[in-house]
């Protein structure tokens, strides 16, 4: 009988843990002083949308016509936001026709661009350190402080996609990728959580 008592003991906590745990993943995050949360996602779409986007880029991947190329895919609610650089514009209109045609999907925003000429190996080399330099500045803002920014840079060209919650947060980002050294010009596709 007393040996029972232990397991008991174990379960209950066990089941107090996980009762945390998820009641944890519900909770929206304080919002701060300075921007205007967005409005809290349940797990469930959260969840729908981690499927829709590895959906997305399986269908991508698959396809020979733009499976070499690092497209970016983001996903809120269904609304997906493809980015990164292409060689020409029937890769971008296969892009969105192969996205459209997931499941999940309720709207596409297409903001691939095209590369022009080729790079170099320093070219990318450089490119690779402003990605860097543009992503630290964005992490190291306490104002956007972001992992949901995708940083892409082509030749100098700084690419931003993801979702953020306010205007502020938008022109920030454009501003501290724009100050990053080696940034030639910034395109800013970011977009305000719905």
């Amino acid at each position: 009988m007393t040996s029972r008592h232990p397991i008991r003991i174990a379960f209950l906590a066990t089941s107090f843990a996980a009762l945390a745990a998820v009641g944890a993943c519900s909770k929206t995050p304080e919002p701060q002083a300075e921007t205007t949360p967005a409005p809290p996602m349940t797990l469930g779409t959260q969840v729908d949308d981690a499927v829709v986007t590895s959906s997305v880029k399986s269908a991508l991947l698959a396809d020979d016509l733009v499976k070499s190329f690092e497209l970016q895919v983001e996903t809120r609610k269904g609304v997906v936001q493809l980015s990164g650089f292409v060689d020409n514009q029937a890769q971008i209109d296969q892009a969105m026709a192969l996205t459209s045609a997931v499941q999940g999907v309720v709207n596409v925003e297409n903001d691939v661009t095209l590369k022009g000429s080729s790079s170099t190996v320093g070219t990318k080399i450089d490119d690779a350190a402003v990605t860097t330099r543009v992503k630290t500045a964005l992490l190291a803002d306490a104002a956007i402080k972001s992992f949901d920014i995708s940083v892409l840079t082509f030749k100098g060209e700084v690419q931003l996609t993801g979702f953020v919650n306010n205007q502020s947060q938008i022109d920030l980002a454009g501003q501290l990728a724009s100050a990053a050294e080696g940034a030639s010009s910034v395109k800013n596709d970011l977009m305000i959580k719905q």
